[in-house]
């Protein structure tokens, strides 16, 4: 268990190094970013690195794989507050999960103005 832990902390590390590239990082930033959140259950801080897609409103997060991951869980019900990285500058918002009846998820983060 804890090998699977280090390859995921070394894949976090490499896209976060994609996104910091003078090279690659436009274009990573384009459809990759890192979400800053609160455990709901342990209260600790938690950032990790998603694939997201803009909306009119928002952003959309398409959790792959989703019964193998557990941070989107903190979103359940009526959400939680979380933060981002967009355009080069931080962002805020409430992000709030939902499962369809195909079983994937999506985590749905409304933007602070």
């Amino acid at each position: 268990m804890r090998i699977q832990g280090k390859l995921l902390d070394r894949f976090n590390g490499c896209v976060t190094a994609a996104q910091n590239s003078k090279r690659w990082g436009p274009a990573a930033r384009r459809r990759l970013t890192v979400i800053t959140y609160t455990g709901r259950r342990s209260g600790r801080t938690f950032s990790t690195p998603v694939g997201y897609r803009r909306t009119d409103d928002g952003v959309v997060i398409g959790v792959r794989l989703p019964d193998s991951k557990a941070w989107w869980r903190n979103f359940l019900d009526e959400g939680g507050p979380i933060s981002l990285r967009l355009d080069d500058t931080d962002r805020t918002g409430h992000a709030t999960a939902h499962r369809d009846a195909k079983g994937r998820v999506s985590v749905t983060v409304r933007l602070d103005a």
